[in-house]
């Protein structure tokens, strides 16, 4: 197992910049736990499951994930707690860390 952390920056981007230098081109993300500053997410259309409805939340968040790696990017689900005990929740496309940090882990596989 991999524990890739970011600090400061863009998540999806730390996660593929930091599996490249591990060699990792393929792995489950098992669990991601950490806050983001901001954060999009997608979700489907109730009547149309191949449309992406994109959402920015310009809000922090703590962050709960699973998802993979393969050819080298990351696919995630988040869960993202936000102010008022509430949860957006949807496909991962951009989480801003800055305050706090983000922990992804690994577990390579082979394909």
């Amino acid at each position: 197992m991999h524990v890739i952390e970011v600090r400061d920056g863009e998540l999806l981007d730390g996660i593929t910049r930091q599996a490249k230098q591990l060699g990792i081109t393929d792995a489950a993300i098992v669990t991601l736990i950490g806050a983001a500053d901001s954060f999009t997410v997608s979700t489907m259309p109730a009547g149309d499951a191949a449309t992406d409805v994109i959402t920015d939340y310009a809000l922090p968040a703590e962050m709960t994930a699973t998802g993979e790696i393969v050819d080298g990017l990351p696919h995630v689900h988040a869960v993202m707690a936000v102010e008022g005990d509430r949860a957006v929740a949807g496909h991962l496309h951009r989480a801003q860390i800055g305050t706090w940090f983000a922990r992804a882990y690994l577990l390579p596989v082979t394909r």
